[in-house]
């Protein structure tokens, strides 16, 4: 699976292109939608995945699902594996930077999108609808998981759950 950041609006968030085989996932298509679409290029958009509604995440959302015209997979779904063309997901539900905050977790690839939960040496603020409570709980729940998992944020350069364990103060 070939990951493809691209950072998009004045809050700097990371807009990934997933794909395999000229076959694409779009990660939180926050702002500039144009710069997104140029990014996908000729691949066939399969669906878009969103981990919070915060306006940076998804300020671009309806512009690109109309585009494409496909689904989008969010906090409705249920935790479970998922399956899309070629990509095999799960979906990790981790409440604490807001109520809707969920984490697609690519196994195969050892890949996780994680948006506002974790960043690199830190988490996402718990006042702007989450709390802190959870966010304590969604911390221990990644932390049972396989610590070798790339995790890729919604702000800030990618990171590794066994680096967070050992560098990020609030885990």
């Amino acid at each position: 699976m070939e990951i493809n950041r691209v950072v998009v609006g004045d809050y700097q968030e990371n807009c990934y292109i997933l794909s395999i085989d000229n076959k694409c996932l779009v990660i939180d298509p926050g702002d500039e939608k144009d710069k997104i679409i140029n990014a996908i290029g000729n691949n066939e958009v399969l669906g878009i995945l969103i981990t919070h509604h915060h306006f940076d995440h998804v300020g671009a959302l309806e512009e690109i699902k109309n585009k494409y015209n496909v689904d989008v997979y969010d906090y409705n779904l249920k935790d479970k594996e998922y399956n899309i063309g070629p990509f095999n997901f799960s979906i990790i539900k981790n409440p604490g930077h807001t109520d809707d905050s969920i984490s697609f977790y690519f196994e195969k690839e050892n890949t996780m999108f994680v948006g506002d939960f974790v960043f690199k040496e830190s988490i996402g603020r718990c006042d702007l609808g989450g709390n802190y409570q959870e966010m304590e709980q969604s911390i221990n729940k990644l932390k049972a998981l396989n610590k070798d998992i790339t995790l890729y944020p919604g702000h800030g350069d990618k990171t590794n759950l066994l680096y967070e364990i050992k560098n990020n103060p609030y885990f």
